[in-house]
């Protein structure tokens, strides 16, 4: 359930329908206060106080209509004007750049307060009276009104510097970046320690004969797996004695008839237990970073890639996004990676999931970059800059493995396509960097926990 709540809050925080509704929600309830009060008010008390509004219903009237009247007029240049920025954005740095913008809570926000105002000034002109018989003007409401216009007049100037500078390269990679820390911080919450053992569980723990007494759970849709409930599979696991071995992780692609993964033994399966083992699977048209931190590395590896095709010719942003990158892996380094053995409270294996691991996440990070910037001196010497600084974060051997074969295919690509003799020294003396920084020559390090 808790993930399933995850994901739907996902879906939420990138629609630009959500937080606008919900203040226009909130307007509508509080136009109703407003008048209630107002009718429970002195009104002669209320003017006298001199800074509540005072004038009659034909002044109420024109107040209330011009504050909503100019509001909505400013609510649709306010879109049209995200849509601009998105347009923008799509084509300069990538169409799955676009969900960055959406969960942009200034332009939600900025949205929301002009089409609260609307709400709330429409629903209080309705009110007003101005007859020989009844006369009632909500002066508390009005007031409110007017506080409201102030306030959107200062939301539209946030608004103008906020949408001006969201689409600077900079900080649009670093968004990206922030979130994908966010990832890491939620995804990967345990720091490595030296007291930390491995995990004693493997393949060899399965049951015997998992494979050929084993039955497959076949997807019964197509989309990319959001999200997985495994504390729902292990919880399902435990009560019926099976035990799962899942073949797909958050972030990949599934066709209808897939296969999602093995249960065992076969004979204990029913219809009932196989829909409500796919159902702790979430799918979605794209892929989201609820459970999928490399699709946040995919983000930024998108905006170099792009920056560095001939067509847009950006090297700088490019450096940028390698920057972050490599931040991201130093984050990286010193996390625990999860086991994809998870045994019940007796012990017992119960789940074998797909797990990230670290080499995963440095091919997902460095390859791409490699591949199309090898013909960039500074793009080849920057990765090498890059790795350097991460090294001595390293607490695996096997990290440290992985940091130095992309080293050496850094090297090799960009020897390969520079001609300059002084350039190729400059890159082999960056490699050498990397390598003494990696601590190659020096004894083996123990093998910190996983």
């Amino acid at each position: 359930m808790k993930t399933f709540f995850s994901a739907l809050l996902q879906r939420w925080r990138s629609s630009y329908w959500f937080l606008p509704a919900l203040l226009a929600a909130s307007a509508t309830a509080f136009s109703f206060l407003t008048v209630h009060a107002d009718s429970l008010i002195n009104a002669k008390w209320a003017r006298a106080t001199g800074w509540i509004w005072a004038g009659g219903p034909e002044g109420a009237r024109q107040v209330l209509a011009t504050i909503a009247g100019s509001t909505i007029t400013v609510a649709g240049v306010v879109f049209s004007v995200t849509i601009v920025s998105l347009t923008l954005a799509s084509s300069q740095f990538g169409p799955r750049l676009l969900r960055t913008f959406l969960n942009d809570r200034g332009a939600q926000a900025v949205l929301g307060v002009f089409v609260a105002t609307f709400l709330y000034c429409l629903l209080v002109l309705r009110t007003i009276r101005g007859t020989d018989t009844v006369n009632f003007v909500p002066f508390l409401s009005v007031t409110i009104g007017l506080l409201l216009a102030v306030t959107s007049v200062a939301f539209l100037i946030y608004f103008v510097h906020h949408i001006s500078t969201s689409i600077l390269a900079d900080n649009l990679t670093a968004r990206v970046a922030a979130e994908l820390q966010k990832g890491i911080e939620r995804l990967y919450p345990d720091q490595i320690g030296h007291e930390e053992e491995s995990s004693t569980k493997s393949e060899q723990d399965l049951p015997a004969g998992f494979e050929e007494q084993s039955q497959p759970m076949l997807s019964r849709e197509s989309g990319y797996i959001q999200a997985i409930a495994v504390e729902d599979l292990l919880e399902l696991a435990q009560e019926n004695d099976l035990v799962l071995r899942l073949s797909r992780r958050p972030g990949e692609f599934v066709a209808l008839g897939a296969s999602l993964g093995s249960i065992w033994p076969q004979e204990k399966i029913n219809e009932e237990q196989l829909s409500r083992l796919r159902d702790a699977y979430y799918f979605g048209t794209e892929r989201t970073p609820t459970q999928d931190v490399e699709y946040s590395i995919d983000q930024l590896v998108e905006v170099a890639v792009r920056a560095l095709s001939p067509g847009i010719n950006d090297p700088f942003t490019a450096l940028t996004c390698l920057e972050w990158l490599g931040d991201s892996l130093i984050r990286l380094a010193g996390r625990k990676m999860p086991s994809p053995f998870i045994c019940d409270e007796h012990g017992k294996l119960r789940v074998v999931t797909k797990s990230v691991t670290f080499a995963g996440l440095a091919d997902a990070a460095l390859n791409q970059i490699r591949q199309y910037g090898s013909k960039s001196v500074a793009v080849v010497l920057r990765q090498l800059n890059v790795l350097e600084r991460i090294a001595p974060h390293l607490r695996r051997v096997s990290d440290r493995e992985v940091l130095y074969g992309h080293a050496r295919k850094i090297r090799d690509d960009g020897c390969a396509r520079v001609q300059n003799g002084c350039d190729r020294t400059e890159i082999e003396e960056r490699f050498a960097a990397v390598d003494q920084a990696l601590g190659r020559s020096s004894p083996s390090l123990p093998e910190a926990g996983q």
